[in-house]
C-alpha cells in the first residue's frame, strides 16, 4: 500500500515536472520568436539603408573619379582653358546649391553632426532641411561641377551627408506599426556607414561614429552600426571590388633622430590644418556680409580666377582632391615635393571649400598632409621608405588638425594603406598634430559649422533645441 503511495507521488511529480518543462519550453520559444521578429524587424530599416548607401556610393565614386579625369583631360587640350572651366564650375556649382539646397553646400559632416543633435519628433522639419533626396541630387550634382571645374573638393564629406539622408528618409518612412528605430540612430548609423562605403574603411567608419559623430553610449546602438557598416562595405566591394584606397605604399622602420622628424611633420600639419580652418571660416563670414548676388558672383570669379592664375603659371597641384597627388608621391621615384606644394594644396582646399558649392575636405586634407610629409623628407634626404612613412604621417597630422578626431585619422590612414607596421607612429603624429591644432583653435571645422547651422535654424524657429542642449 505504502509502495503504491510512493509510486503515485513520484509519477505526479514526474508528470508536473514534465508539464512544467513543456509549459516552459512552449513559453521560451514563444518569447524567443517574439524577440527575434522583433530584432529582426528593428534591424531591416538598417540592413536596407546600408545597401543602398553601398550602391550609391560606388555610383558616385565613379561619377566624381571621372569627372576630375576629363578636368585633367581639358587642361591639358588647352590650359588656357583654366580661366574658363574655373569660374563656370565655382559659379555654377554654388548657385545650384543656392537654388535647390543651401545646406547641401561644404563638406556635409558639420550638417550630419548638426542633425543629430537636433533629432527629435518636433524638428523633424529640420532635419530635414539639412538631410533628405534634394539634398542628395544636390551635393552630388553640385561637386560633381565643382570638381569638374578645378576645384580641390573631396566626395568622402558629401557621400557622409548623403548616407546620412538616405537613413533619414527610411525612417520617415518606417510605418507606425513598426518597432521603435531611434531617428538618432538612424543618422548616425548611415554616417559611418558612408565613410566605410566610401574610402573602405569599416574600422574607421566605427571609430568616426564614436569619436566624432555622437557623445552617446556606444552599447545603445553598437549592433546596428556593426552590421550597416559590413553591409555597406560589402556592398561597395561587390560593386567595386575589394581596394585599398590608396593600395600598399613600402615602409620601413625608423631610428630615433628620424621619429623626431615625425614629431615635426605632425607639428607642422596640425597647426597648417588649423590656420587653413580659420582662413575659411573668416572667408565664409566675409561671404556672408556681402549684399548681394552679384557681390556674391564677384567673388566667386575672383577667388577661382586666383586659383586659375596659381595652376597656370606656378603649378597644378592646386586642382582636383589630390589622390593623383598622394598616390604620385607614395608610388614613384618623385618621392620629395617642392615647398610650393604644400602651399598650392593648401590655398586650393581654402579657396575650394569656400566658395560655398559642395564639396569635401576629407581627400583634400590628406593630400595636404602628403605633401607636406613629402616636402620635409627633402630636407633631410630619406629613402623612399622613410620617405612613405613620413607621407602618411602628415596626412594623419592634417586630418586631425581639420577634424580633431586624432583616431578616427590614424586607423583610416592605416586602414587605406594596410601599414599596421606603423600604427604607433601614426597615433603619435595624430596626437601631436591635435595639441598644435589646438593651439591655434580650440575647436574643429566641423564644430564651429555645425553650431553655425544649428543657430541659423534655431533664429527660424526660435523654440527649437538641440538634444545636447536640452539635456543641460
Amino acid at each position: 500500500m505504502q509502495n503504491n503511495q510512493a509510486s503515485d507521488k513520484k509519477n505526479y511529480f514526474l508528470r508536473l515536472l514534465r508539464l512544467l518543462h513543456l509549459r516552459g519550453k512552449q513559453l521560451f520559444d514563444r518569447f524567443a520568436n517574439k524577440k527575434l521578429k522583433h530584432g529582426i524587424l528593428t534591424a531591416i530599416p538598417f540592413w536596407s539603408g546600408s545597401f543602398i548607401v553601398g550602391v550609391i556610393a560606388v555610383i558616385y565614386a565613379w561619377l566624381f573619379h571621372h569627372a576630375e579625369l576629363l578636368m585633367f583631360a581639358i587642361v591639358g587640350y588647352h590650359k588656357w582653358l583654366l580661366f574658363l572651366i574655373l569660374p563656370t564650375g565655382f559659379i555654377l556649382s554654388w548657385w545650384i546649391v543656392k537654388k535647390f539646397s543651401p545646406y547641401a553646400s561644404g563638406s556635409g559632416i558639420p550638417q550630419v553632426i548638426a542633425s543629430i543633435e537636433l533629432a527629435a519628433p518636433e524638428t523633424d522639419k529640420k532635419v530635414s532641411q539639412l538631410l533628405g533626396l534634394r539634398t542628395i541630387l544636390v551635393k552630388i550634382v553640385s561637386s560633381l561641377v565643382l570638381v569638374l571645374g578645378g576645384g580641390a573638393v573631396g566626395r568622402e564629406g558629401p557621400t557622409i551627408q548623403i548616407s546620412g539622408s538616405v537613413f533619414h528618409i527610411i525612417n520617415r518612412f518606417i510605418p507606425k506599426w513598426w518597432p521603435r528605430v531611434s531617428h538618432k540612430n538612424m543618422i548616425l548609423t548611415g554616417a559611418a556607414a558612408g565613410l566605410s562605403a566610401a574610402f573602405n574603411t569599416p574600422l574607421g567608419g566605427i571609430v568616426f561614429a564614436v569619436e566624432e559623430l555622437t557623445k552617446i553610449h556606444f552599447s545603445y546602438f553598437k549592433t546596428a552600426l556593426f552590421t550597416a557598416i559590413i553591409i555597406a562595405g560589402l556592398t561597395a566591394q561587390q560593386l567595386a571590388g575589394s581596394y585599398l584606397y590608396l593600395g600598399y605604399p613600402q615602409v620601413a622602420d625608423l631610428r630615433f633622430s628620424e621619429f623626431l622628424v615625425i614629431l615635426l611633420v605632425a607639428a607642422i600639419a596640425g597647426f597648417s590644418a588649423a590656420v587653413m580652418s580659420k582662413v575659411m571660416l573668416a572667408i565664409l563670414r566675409f561671404k556672408k556680409k556681402l549684399k548681394n548676388n552679384k557681390e556674391q558672383l564677384l567673388f566667386l570669379f575672383f577667388t577661382s580666377m586666383v586659383i586659375a592664375g596659381f595652376a597656370y603659371f606656378f603649378s597644378e597641384t592646386i586642382l582636383s582632391s589630390g589622390k593623383d597627388l598622394m598616390e604620385h608621391y607614395l608610388f614613384t621615384t618623385d618621392k620629395h615635393a617642392a615647398g610650393i606644394v604644400p602651399f598650392s594644396r593648401i590655398l586650393g582646399n581654402t579657396l575650394s571649400f569656400s566658395s560655398g558649392g559642395a564639396g569635401g575636405i576629407f581627400a583634400p586634407a590628406l593630400s595636404s598632409g602628403a605633401t607636406i610629409g613629402s616636402a620635409v623628407s627633402g630636407w633631410f634626404q630619406f629613402a623612399a621608405p622613410h620617405t612613405n612613412v613620413m607621407i602618411l604621417a602628415g596626412m594623419v597630422g592634417f586630418l586631425t588638425g581639420v577634424t580633431r578626431s586624432p583616431f578616427t585619422s590614424a586607423i583610416v590612414v592605416l586602414e587605406m594603406t594596410d601599414r599596421h607596421s606603423i600604427i604607433l607612429q601614426l597615433m603619435t603624429a595624430a596626437l601631436v598634430a591635435y595639441v598644435f591644432a589646438r593651439v591655434v583653435s580650440g575647436k574643429s571645422l566641423y564644430e564651429i559649422l555645425k553650431n553655425n547651422y544649428i543657430k541659423e535654424l534655431q533664429s527660424s524657429a526660435p523654440g527649437l533645441q538641440s538634444t545636447s542642449e536640452a539635456s543641460k
